[in-house]
Order: C-alpha cells, then structure tokens, then sequence
C-alpha cells in the first residue's frame, strides 16, 4: 500500500513492532546485531508514531498487536512481506532467507498468521517495552 504524505517524512526503512511482545523484541533484536550500518529503524506499536502511522492508514488500534509493518521506499508492507523484507537489510545467512518473498502471500501469510496469533502463549509478554541500548538508542524513532 502506498503510504499517505503524512507519513513520507519519515526515515526509511521504518519497522514496526510490538514492544511488549518477547518474539517481536527479539526478532529487533536480532536485526540490530545483523544491521551494523544501521540502515533498519524500529518504532515500537505503543508509541505515539505508532498510533499516527496507524490513523494515518486508517488502520484499526489493534493492528499492531496481531502484525507488523515496514515502511520501505514509500509502500508500507505488512506480514510475512514485512519480516522479509526487514531481512534484506541484514549482513550474513539471514538475507538469504530473502528469496522467500517468491513465495506467495497467499502461502506465507497464513503460517505468519499461525505464529502471530500464538506469539504471546509460546514466547511470553515483557512488562514494558523494549529499551534500547545507548549503542542503538538512534535507530529507535519517537521514544
């Protein structure tokens, strides 16, 4: 989906993610220490940019709980598209994982779609969001 000019001021690209949920922290986690060069930036889905990115593609508040999202060169993806995409930023094996995305949506969303509904009940849920360290304390927009 194209993103609304309320949003292209951001920097790109810009992961979202829930802040509370183990999995979701980890997988920013995981990038942070894959992405030396910083190219990923991360807003978590209880922040107040999280809350404009959602009015702003008048998305339900809910959204964020049950998905992610990537704002890439001007599109906003969500899902399997998402994380996928996150992965082309990193250095390593897990870019390789990129070549998924030839896979279709119709196939990977519904596995994404296993995991994100019973991300909570399998990972757990921090009692606040993430912190960054001061190291990557930057690529974190609106804390």
């Amino acid at each position: 989906m194209k993103v609304r000019a309320a949003l292209a001021d951001l920097p790109q690209p810009l992961y979202f993610f829930d802040g509370q949920c183990v999995l979701c922290s980890r997988f920013v986690a995981f990038c942070l220490e894959r992405d030396p060069d910083g190219h990923l930036k991360f807003a978590s889905a209880q922040s107040a940019l999280g809350r404009r990115v959602l009015l702003a593609l008048d998305l339900p508040d809910d959204t964020l709980d049950r998905t992610i999202l990537l704002l890439e060169e001007g599109n906003i993806y969500a899902r399997s598209t998402a994380a996928l995409r996150a992965l082309r930023h990193l250095r390593g094996p897990a870019r390789w994982l990129y070549p998924l995305i030839l896979v279709p949506k119709i196939l990977r969303d519904p596995i994404y779609d296993v995991v994100a509904r019973n991300r909570i009940r399998w990972f757990g849920r921090l009692e606040s969001c993430l912190v960054p360290s001061p190291q990557t304390r930057e690529r974190f927009i609106d804390l």
